[in-house]
């Protein structure tokens, strides 16, 4: 992927003007998949939705987990149904799709978890307990001083639960040399948050490289959390090849796997160590974090299919999703719209924010978040204060132009009153 499709466009208008959306024989089987629009919750003439009392929502928000995450490949779900008629040994299917993802992703070793977080608590086990049976049978409760976790003050953020329930205590630090003074004889691990300087607009004060360097130094592991960071896709092998022992990424935001599994890789030693403290064994504190073996099957085909992936052409799909929102929003007096892409690593995808005078266009974004949630059908947009917020990556292709007409109305009739 090119950089300039990682900077901040302010300008639509400097934008080509691209065709709706591209011929469907012109895109992968992936990207093809979009233009379709099946029933939702059919199965066999039931509605699933009707049926127990709910109703589905066009997320244009974003990939939060709340909102069930990102929608599935077809590769995905057909790999899905492919393996849910015959069982299989589930220590045996781990082990072969780890050595299938490890050769895919081009390294040591890999496994399927229950999602990045389920990462976060197996990957800390594995370096508290290694395959010591009684160590992986006594956490959270090791005996002896309570070990200790490296990480950065910038970096403290809700998902360092997952590490701290494998009893572990975090030392916090800033800078290179309150690093190098932190780590001692109780210290098992560093940990770097990847999204911090993305979610809190505050620099590391340790950068990727001289986090690792000191820890190697220290002879401790190092825990890199990249959860939300692909694209772009060299994501997938920038960290590990940089040194981290331990890497983890979602396997439900735009991989677009199932959104209950993710992916652990990094060093042989402790990928064999994870894989003791969770499910399928018994006793270990991962044994609440089952996988089962058609999300193994699922994450795998999900991971292959985004390697083969056309990126570029799944780019440019984005920004023609933006193009026709904002087309169609800019007819409203006063509205503007520009694409904006994160500055990353978090998120690093095209997206639209839209403002106006609220003089002119008698509404809040908070009233438009509110009412196009309560509408028919319900959509999901981010934003408030100032802005509205519209993630495109979340859209099936036939909900591009829904959401462009409810928003351009809502605004109109706002600014007709």
């Amino acid at each position: 992927m090119t950089a300039n499709r990682r900077q901040v466009i302010k300008t639509m208008g400097a934008l080509p003007i691209a065709a709706a959306v591209p011929a469907a024989g012109m895109l992968s089987a992936s990207a093809a998949e979009a233009t379709a629009a099946p029933h939702a919750g059919a199965l066999g003439g039931r509605d699933l939705f009707a049926e127990v009392g709910i109703e589905p929502l066009i997320n244009a928000r974003g990939t939060m987990t709340y909102l069930s995450g990102n929608l599935m490949l077809p590769e995905v779900v057909d790999a899905i149904r492919a393996t849910s008629h015959e069982f299989v040994n589930m220590y045996e299917l781990q082990d072969a799709v780890g050595a299938k993802l490890a050769e895919l992703l081009d390294c040591e070793a890999a496994m399927v978890t229950a999602g990045a977080a389920s990462a976060l608590a197996i990957g800390t086990a594995a370096v508290l307990t290694g395959t010591d049976e009684e160590k992986i049978k006594a956490l959270p409760f090791l005996p002896g001083p309570r070990r200790e976790v490296v990480i950065q003050k910038s970096h403290r953020y809700v998902f360092d639960q997952n590490v701290r329930m494998a009893g572990v205590d975090f030392v916090e630090v800033e800078g290179p040399r309150e690093m190098e003074r932190a780590i001692n004889d109780k210290t098992v691990m560093g940990l770097f948050f990847n999204a911090a300087s993305s979610w809190y607009g505050t620099p590391d004060s340790v950068s990727r490289e001289q986090f690792v360097e000191i820890a190697k130094r220290h002879k401790i592991p190092t825990f890199i959390d990249a959860a939300a960071d692909v694209p772009p896709m060299e994501r997938l092998f920038e960290y590990q090849r940089m040194g981290f022992d331990l890497v983890t990424f979602s396997g439900g935001k735009i991989i677009r796997g199932p959104q209950s599994a993710g992916i652990l890789l990094g060093r042989r030693d402790l990928i064999e160590a994870a894989k003791l403290n969770f499910s399928p064994y018994e006793a270990p504190i991962g044994r609440t974090m089952k996988v089962n073996k058609e999300e193994i099957f699922g994450m795998y085909a999900a991971i292959k299919s985004y390697l083969e992936r056309d990126h570029d052409r799944e780019w440019d799909d984005w920004v023609d999703r933006t193009e026709r929102i904002a087309r169609a929003v800019r007819r409203v007096p006063t509205v503007e719209a520009e694409m904006v892409v994160p500055p990353g690593p978090a998120n690093e995808f095209p997206g639209l924010e839209v403002t106006w005078d609220q003089d002119t266009v008698q509404i809040s974004p908070d009233e438009v978040i509110e009412r196009l949630r309560d509408g028919r059908p319900r959509i999901e947009v981010a934003g408030g204060g100032d802005t509205l917020g519209i993630a495109v990556v979340t859209l099936r292709a036939d909900q591009v132009q829904i959401v462009a007409r409810r928003v351009h109305r809502m605004l109109a009739d706002a600014a007709r009153g």
